[in-house]
């Protein structure tokens, strides 16, 4: 099978690297050129000079990009990817995108017989290295068949979700989940330590008990107790994913003051941490405001 990968960043390349294998012959592009030629001289894959070029023969394209709207960019153009997408191809977006662009993005497609899927993944650069991402779909169900090759070999569980911008709509659902705990438990745990209490007896506690979540048991103990703050998903993504989830439930008209407060608190995190942050350091605005760093000794008042 031919296919074609668009965007090797942090979660794109080990995605695409389970593509540079038999049965698949791939074909990379990339934004940062030099990142698609150190790929094709480390795994053979062929390196396109343009998103044209890298959709030209094959059967699927994979976007995997920052936004919705770099999806869009590379569309376009005499060098742009309908300019090589040919009647009967199959684009799979795993872009962490919002619904409205993917409906508008299968739209144009669709126009020049070109399958389309919303296909956003989750499980980190760990799962993308192991080959274990759960992928989220929107879209077709016989479009869902054709891609199920290509999606099994980086995803071990593929979830259709609905209808073109489904699978989006979920992706960022969940990611404003991940948002609203990591806030909170930040903010819990910075009070309890200004209280004297040391957060791992604290965490022990809640991870015990009804309280706990991935931030409790996994993101606060490795990152934020340690104080370690690897960075592997940047916080100005987290802040896209929980806006799009935002904005997606104003659409809907349903009620959701968490999620629009989660969405401005993120904002604001981002403004103040930058765009290289971590997600997870959203924590250290918590701590800032509440004059206290959580695993340390001692509150420190500021």
């Amino acid at each position: 099978m031919n296919v074609a990968f668009l965007g090797l960043g942090a979660i794109g390349r080990p995605m695409a690297v389970h593509l540079a294998r038999p049965p698949f012959a791939l074909a990379v592009w990339n934004r940062t050129a030099e990142r698609a030629t150190s790929f094709a001289a480390e795994t053979g894959a062929r390196q396109a000079a343009t998103p044209a070029d890298a959709a030209r023969g094959v059967g699927v394209v994979v976007t995997c990009l920052p936004t919705s709207r770099e999806v869009e960019l590379v569309l376009d153009g005499p060098d742009g990817l309908l300019a090589g997408l040919a009647p009967g191809t199959l684009l799979v977006d795993c872009t962490s995108g919002d619904p409205a662009s993917s409906r508008r993005i299968a739209g144009r497609l669709a126009e020049r017989g070109v399958a389309f899927l919303d296909a956003p993944v989750s499980g980190g650069v760990a799962g993308a290295e192991a080959g274990t991402l759960t992928v989220m779909i929107g879209g077709d169900a016989a479009a869902l068949d054709r891609a199920r090759p290509v999606l099994e070999a980086f995803g071990r569980r593929i979830v259709h979700c609905g209808d073109v911008g489904a699978g989006d709509a979920v992706k960022a659902v969940n990611n404003a989940l991940l948002a609203v705990h990591i806030w909170s438990a930040g903010e819990g745990l910075a009070a309890l330590a200004k209280a004297g209490v040391d957060p791992a007896i604290a965490l022990d506690v809640v991870n015990a008990s009804s309280g706990r979540s991935n931030a409790s048991e996994n993101l606060i103990p490795q990152r934020v107790v340690t104080r370690a703050f690897p960075r592997t998903f940047r916080l100005a993504l987290l802040d896209k994913d929980v806006g799009i989830a935002a904005d997606f439930a104003r659409e809907q008209r349903a009620p959701a003051p968490l999620l629009q407060l989660t969405a401005e608190l993120f904002r604001l995190a981002r403004q103040e941490l930058g765009e290289e942050a971590d997600h997870v350091e959203a924590v250290k605005l918590v701590e800032r405001w509440a004059g206290v760093e959580i695993g340390r000794d001692a509150a420190r008042d500021t």
